[in-house]
C-alpha cells in the first residue's frame, strides 16, 4: 500500500509518516523543506500556482498513484486579522483552500478512474469555534470540513472515500507552546500526543468514516464553546489577545 502525506517534515505530518511506515506502507512525503536522505520525498511549496501539476508529474514519473492521500499541511497564528499581513492572509487562503481544493479535485478524479482510494483532510475542532485571534485559521478550517463532507458524497459511488479529521489540541509546535507546557497539557488531558491522534485518525480513515474528532471531551467542548455568548468571547480577547499584542 502507498500513502502520500503533505506537510510531512514535522509535527503531525511526520507522525503520520512514521506510523504508516511502521505499518509497512510506502510513504511519499511532500513538504516545502527538504527531508534529507529520503528518496520518496518531494520538495515543493503547495501555494505555488502549479504545485498540483508538479506533484502529479512527479507521481507519473515514478509510476505511482497513492492508495491514501493525507492533506496535512497547514499554518496557524494567534493574532487579530488586522495584525496579519496581506501576504499571510493570502497564505491561509492559498494553502488551506485553493491548494487543498485543487489537489482533492485532481487526485479524486484519478482515484475515481481507478475505482479506489482514500483521502484524509485535516480540519480542526476550531472550525466550530470562531474565536478572536484565530479568525483566519478557524474560517479556512471550516471550509476544509464543509468541502470534505460534500466531496465525500460526490465521490462515494466511485469507490473513493473522503474523511475529515477535526482534532482538538495536539502537542506539536504548531501553536508555539514550549515543550514543557506541551508535556504538562498532555498529562492533564488538555492536549493529545501526535502518536495517539494519528493512530486513531488512520484507523478511522481506513474504515472510510466521514469524520473523526478525537475524544469525548473535545466533542463536548464544541457544544460548550459554540454556546458562549459574545461577552465571554470579548473577555477572552481582552485577557489573552490584547495582552499578547501589548507585550
Amino acid at each position: 500500500m502507498i500513502a502520500l502525506v503533505t506537510g510531512a517534515a514535522s509535527g503531525i505530518g511526520a507522525e503520520f509518516c512514521r506510523r504508516l511506515e511502521q505499518d509497512s506502507w510506502r510513504v511519499l512525503k511532500v513538504d516545502r523543506t527538504e527531508i534529507a536522505g529520503d528518496a520518496d520525498a518531494f520538495v515543493i511549496d503547495l501555494t505555488d500556482a502549479d504545485a498540483t501539476e508538479r506533484i502529479l508529474a512527479w507521481l507519473d514519473s515514478i509510476g505511482v498513484l497513492p492508495d491514501l492521500w493525507i492533506n496535512n499541511a497547514g499554518i496557524f497564528d494567534f493574532k487579530p486579522v488586522g495584525e496579519l499581513s496581506e501576504r499571510r492572509i493570502d497564505l491561509y487562503v492559498d494553502l488551506h483552500v485553493r491548494s487543498l481544493t485543487q489537489i482533492c479535485r485532481a487526485v479524486g478524479l484519478r482515484m475515481a478512474v481507478r475505482g479506489s482510494g482514500m483521502i484524509l483532510n485535516m480540519s480542526s475542532m476550531s472550525c466550530w469555534m470562531p474565536m478572536p485571534g484565530i479568525a483566519m485559521y478557524s474560517a479556512t478550517k471550516a471550509y476544509i470540513r464543509a468541502f470534505s463532507r460534500a466531496l465525500r458524497l460526490e465521490l462515494k459511488d466511485s469507490g473513493v472515500s473522503v474523511t475529515v479529521a477535526c482534532p482538538g489540541g495536539i502537542a506539536t509546535d504548531l501553536f508555539g507552546l514550549p515543550k514543557n507546557l506541551q508535556r504538562f497539557a498532555v498529562r492533564i488531558g488538555v492536549l493529545q500526543t501526535p502518536r495517539r491522534f494519528v493512530r486513531k485518525a488512520i484507523r478511522q480513515t481506513l474504515r472510510r468514516r466521514k469524520q473523526y474528532i478525537n475524544g469525548p471531551l473535545n466533542r463536548l467542548a464544541i457544544v460548550l464553546v459554540g454556546a458562549l455568548p459574545d461577552w465571554v468571547r470579548i473577555r477572552v480577547k481582552r485577557l489573552m489577545l490584547d495582552r499578547q499584542i501589548r507585550s
